[in-house]
């Protein structure tokens, strides 16, 4: 039997290696090429979205629609920024979506719901996302949560609400819900929770109308920047602030974690607290060239020092707390990777009220 092979030498030989290098360098050439395509040519011309994991008309789409207005000016390439909201599952939904579905280019960034790293390490929802894998860009904002009661609800601090029991608006999957069972659980509260409403918006008129008398969890820059007239008329009591630390102007409001009636429980209710020091983190999907989220790390930090944008800022009494991608990164990383037991502990209070 022949077997025909062939030719590794001679011209037949000689062509087919000559051949296959040139095919080689022009794929390499090609690849240079590519890689040296500057931030700015790829941007030039561009349109990027800013997703917002909420409903509208609150701190988070307030705070993306701001940057949105200024970031793509100071972005080499200046591309423009559009806002688009994209709610659902407590920022599930968003985050889902960028994890898996959305262009890993750098034309997508997203302002990220407090509660993604906190939802990631308790198990909560159909998460699909990695916090830890997100391009982190920076975060504007380290204002705690708070637990908020009407005037009308009887109760103006955390000491009644361990008296009465208290009706409180909340929405699936966030802190609006997790929060007063925690209470409930480790402090002895008497919170019940209304679930169902689509978003902070929908919760506050349900606390005008009196069918509830307050709200779960908002952050307390979200209630001066959208519901000053409240703050200043004293409409709304904050009974607890979620944070490692009281803000300023709530040195009278307890912090969730002062609380707690043993160090063990002292320890879940810091776990559960972490994540307000990434309160309003902007993220873009991973697998982001490093070059592009550098320039979008710079662009966000030289954005906070615009004083068009701070002017803005103030007369919307939003405040500005920059933190750096890196260091947004690092909280994020340590929420995930919390002491295993005192996660589980903060799991299973929680699994036994979701609803």
């Amino acid at each position: 039997m022949t077997t025909n092979r062939m030719p590794t030498n001679g011209p037949s030989g000689a062509k087919c290696l000559i051949g296959s290098v040139t095919v080689m360098a022009a794929l390499a050439a090609c690849a240079a090429s590519a890689t040296a395509e500057t931030v700015a040519e790829f941007y030039k011309g561009k349109t990027i979205s800013m997703v917002v994991q909420t409903t509208t008309g609150n701190d988070y789409d307030n705070r993306g629609r701001l940057f949105a207005r200024y970031m793509g000016e100071v972005l080499p390439g200046k591309p423009t920024i559009i806002s688009r909201n994209m709610p659902g599952g407590g920022g599930v939904v968003a985050s889902n979506w960028l994890a898996k579905v959305a262009p890993r280019d750098g034309t997508v960034i997203s302002m990220l719901m407090q509660t993604g790293s906190m939802n990631q390490a308790l198990g909560m929802g159909q998460i699909q996302y990695d916090v830890r894998e997100l391009g982190w860009i920076g975060n504007t904002s380290d204002t705690p949560s708070v637990v908020t009661v009407w005037h009308g609800a009887g109760a103006k601090t955390i000491e009644d609400a361990k008296t009465k029991e208290i009706v409180l608006g909340g929405t699936v999957g966030t802190a609006s819900v997790i929060y007063p069972n925690v209470l409930n659980e480790l402090v002895g509260t008497k919170f019940k929770v209304v679930t169902g409403y689509p978003g902070g918006n929908q919760i506050n008129l349900a606390m005008e109308s009196g069918e509830v008398q307050g709200r779960g969890s908002n952050s307390w820059s979200s209630w001066k920047s959208t519901r000053p007239e409240w703050v200043a008329e004293k409409k709304i009591f904050n009974l607890v602030q979620i944070a490692l630390k009281r803000a300023p102007d709530l040195q009278d409001v307890p912090l969730m974690m002062e609380l707690a009636q043993n160090d063990f429980d002292r320890a879940v209710l810091r776990f559960l607290s972490a994540d307000t020091a990434i309160a309003r983190a902007m993220v873009t999907t991973p697998g982001v060239p490093q070059d592009r989220l550098e320039a979008l790390r710079k662009a966000m930090a030289d954005s906070v020092k615009l004083p068009a944008l701070v002017e803005e800022a103030n007369k919307l009494q939003m405040d500005l707390e920059w933190l750096s991608g890196e260091e947004s990164h690092r909280v994020a990383t340590s929420v995930i990777e919390a002491d295993p037991k005192v996660v589980a502990r903060a799991k299973a209070i929680i699994g036994a009220h979701a609803k």
